[in-house]
């Protein structure tokens, strides 16, 4: 009865290293996939941080090529634990996995209190901004993001296209622009010089609401990855307390 019971042990021991491996597997990719999305917007969309007062953005980007890096490392140990059945660093697998868990939740509540912030910024701020830094000196980030901002989103101005009336610029003597070149459905050398709606891009509510709908979509991404991640830790314990109740010795 006792080489039975031996046995049944052995066999559930091996399901479970090969569950917890297939796991790791998908725990090294999800962690992939965070590490690609943090790149991603740092290095696509980071020319619209110099539109912002708050350093949010940029900081949430650092925090998921950060939180990337850690989940790959940690599905590294989870591998060698598993492998080499290592009770020790089976729990030391676990306690990163559920750390990580409680920091996404951590970073959940966080995102929501920021995007507020960061939404309430953009209002404030975004219009200012245009007017005041666009194409002068020392503010050439600010220029390039906001052409960039301008073409991508098929927009012109903070909220519409009148708010090129208070810049800086478009005020300054010897422009004959009504509107920055980037507005232009067909930007050219002074195409701005005629702010007709067949001209221009003349959407309601501007730039910010593109930009609001942007960072909105960008905390779904990331929402999406991070509850797909949570799912994977929660099975992941639940394997590895199973793996270690199995394991009947410890290698050292």
């Amino acid at each position: 009865m006792e080489p039975q019971r031996d046995k049944s042990n052995k066999c559930g021991t091996i399901c479970l290293k090969y569950l917890l491996f297939t796991f790791n597997i998908l725990f090294w990719l999800a962690g992939g996939a965070v590490l690609a999305v943090g790149v991603w917007t740092l290095v696509e969309k980071s020319d619209y941080i110099s539109l912002l007062n708050s350093s949010a953005y940029s900081a949430s980007a650092y925090l998921l090529i950060i939180a990337g890096v850690i989940v790959i490392v940690t599905g590294i140990i989870g591998c060698c634990a598993t492998l080499r059945e290592i009770k020790s660093l089976l729990i030391v697998y676990l306690i990163l996995l559920l750390c990580i868990f409680l920091l996404e939740v951590i970073a959940g509540v966080l995102a929501y209190i920021k995007y507020q912030e960061l939404d309430e910024d953009l209002r404030q701020n975004l219009k200012v901004t245009m007017q005041q830094k666009y194409q002068q000196p020392g503010e050439e980030s600010v220029t390039q993001a906001v052409d960039k901002l301008q073409q991508e989103f098929k927009c012109c101005g903070s909220n519409s296209s009148s708010d090129w009336a208070g810049s800086v610029w478009i005020q300054a003597a010897g422009n004959k622009r009504l509107v920055p070149d980037s507005c232009c459905k067909t930007p050219s050398d002074y195409c701005g010089v005629r702010d007709h709606p067949s001209n221009i891009y003349r959407v309601e509510g501007g730039c910010i609401m593109n930009l609001e709908d942007f960072i909105l979509s960008q905390l779904h991404i990331l929402g999406a990855v991070g509850i797909g991640i949570a799912f994977l830790q929660l099975v992941g314990m639940m394997f590895t307390c199973c793996l270690y109740r199995n394991l009947t010795e410890d290698p050292y």
